[in-house]
């Protein structure tokens, strides 16, 4: 509840960010150019750091502090910070020089247009830099939730959006390129997330000291066990990467307002992914990684259990309001200023093809951490490289026929495709053992999410949403009340069916 709470505000203010960044910029070009720059650092930060380096060194940090006491936990996480730092200032010297090919290799059909490539390249030199800031924020992060302070880690990523929203409201309108704001507001939200983590860690002892000899510090027998449990999960997650990638450059050559539809799709879809997966992975790693240092299997199989009930009790009714409403919700939440009726019908396709697959992109973050508490990153990353074919077929076949959004929709099923892997893994491997009740929780869930289906049908296609852009007022109050009654619909026919709520009351280790 405290992740999801302050992941909520993180969420609703990147929803203020980006409704605000539709109105100032729309569709077009620019944003186009601005989402591709910025994707770049947020790739290699999901590769390098905030996916890989969590994944390896959560579980070795956990043991640190478990078994070796609070000065040699110190000592890792020094040492780490050491490597880290240096490893990403050269990776951001290299980025700057090599924008112009790296621009390319991620979207080359904006050199179709003469604007957005210069202004994409030229973003990037800007934000590479970010990648410094943001990765170091990771780490701080991973030192408090191992401690279990989540509330600061959580919190950070809202003031990346307040840094978005002042770029966009005071800072554009005074910049003779406006999109250049968004550059600079992105390196001065990885500053202030990196900086409103240092209270917590001072708190606990445990701020990293950056020193001056990297080799010194790859010494370190604890920074080598990350290093070698973070290959094999740079391949893990890269996979992932490579894929959003391909998709980026398909995107690029679709037209322009491609990229910014998916990029709008991707914030809508990426709210309840946050708000359950991310927020319960969060959480359970370090749980998971201190049950099996305890050797408690019992403990381990329970903990991934109850993650799974709750992504399936609050992930279902997401994805069908993806699913079915995509318009209103678009439309609602983006189409004022210069983002125009066909950008609603667009991005209201690709976060509607996003809802198929939202159950498989939830599960994945609940899944993959059964196998990272146990030190195992070499299953994900198998099933990782086998998705990434199964998600590029997929384009090959949906992409001509739904364009944009069949990038999504093969994004969706490809999640699929992985979490249903993941869980054949655990379960033949006994690592998790389901509870009973299963079924009847299924058979519950799916009458529950039928009534609300056809109530949210029915609201979608009685209304006229876009043409309600001149009565935002009413049509705001409109998709509140929809939201309230749904949730009410909902969890009453559960409640109806005799579902228990209190199995959900649990309190982590």
């Amino acid at each position: 509840m405290t992740v999801s709470g302050f992941t909520l505000l993180s969420r609703v203010t990147g929803l203020a960010r980006e409704t605000l960044i539709a109105r100032a910029f729309g569709a077009s070009q620019f944003t186009d150019a601005f989402y591709v720059a910025f994707r770049i650092p947020n790739l290699l930060r999901r590769i390098s750091a905030e996916g890989a380096f969590s994944q390896a060194f959560v579980p070795i940090l956990a043991e640190f502090k478990n078994q070796q006491g609070h000065d040699a936990t110190k000592a890792l996480v020094d040492a780490t910070s050491t490597v880290l730092a240096w490893a990403l200032v050269v990776l951001s010297a290299l980025g700057i020089a090599g924008a112009s090919f790296v621009v390319y290799v991620v979207a080359s059909g904006l050199r179709a247009d003469g604007q957005a490539y210069p202004l994409a390249v030229a973003m990037t030199r800007i934000m590479f830099p970010y990648i410094i800031f943001i990765s170091l924020t990771s780490l701080a992060s991973a030192v408090l939730n191992t401690y279990k302070n989540f509330s600061l880690p959580a919190f950070a990523p809202v003031l990346l959006n307040v840094a978005f929203i002042v770029a966009a409201v005071f800072v554009a309108p005074h910049m003779q390129t406006p999109v250049y704001a968004l550059a600079w507001a992105v390196i001065a939200g990885g500053v202030l997330q990196f900086l409103v983590q240092l209270p917590g860690l001072k708190k606990i002892d445990m701020m990293p000291r950056i020193g001056l000899n990297p080799v010194r510090a790859l010494a370190h027998r604890g920074v080598k066990r990350v290093l070698a449990k973070m290959v094999p999960a740079m391949f893990a997650v890269s996979a992932s990467q490579i894929s959003l990638i391909i998709n980026t450059n398909i995107a690029s050559h679709i037209g322009p307002g491609a990229v910014s539809w998916i990029n709008y799709a991707d914030r809508l879809m990426e709210f309840p992914t946050a708000l359950l997966g991310v927020a319960l992975g969060t959480i359970l790693l370090p749980s998971l990684s201190k049950a099996h240092v305890d050797a408690d299997p019992h403990e381990y199989s329970s903990l991934l259990d109850w993650g799974l009930r709750v992504t399936f009790l609050l992930a279902a009714p997401s994805a069908i309001a993806l699913f079915f409403f995509a318009e209103p919700l678009t439309a609602t939440l983006f189409h004022y200023g210069k983002f125009d009726g066909n950008s609603v019908v667009m991005v209201g396709r690709a976060l509607s093809a996003y809802g198929v697959g939202l159950i498989g992109l939830i599960l994945i973050k609940i899944l993959a951490p059964g196998f990272y508490a146990k030190q195992d990153i070499k299953t994900p990353v198998k099933i990782a490289v086998g998705v990434l074919i199964v998600t590029q077929l997929s384009n090959y076949v949906f992409v001509p026929i739904f364009a944009h959004a069949g990038l999504t929709l093969s994004i969706g099923l490809g999640s699929c495709v992985n979490a249903t892997l993941l869980f054949v893994m655990l379960r033949r491997r006994g690592i998790y053992m389901p509870s009973s009740g299963w079924m009847r929780f299924f058979v519950q869930l799916l009458g529950a999410c039928l009534v609300m289906a056809g109530v949210m049908h029915w609201f979608a296609i009685s209304f006229d949403w876009i043409g309600m852009h001149a009565e935002p007022v009413r049509r705001i109050a409109l998709l509140g009340a929809c939201l309230v009654l749904f949730a009410a619909l909902y969890f009453g026919m559960l409640w109806l069916m005799g579902f228990k709520y209190a199995y959900f009351r649990r309190r982590v280790k």
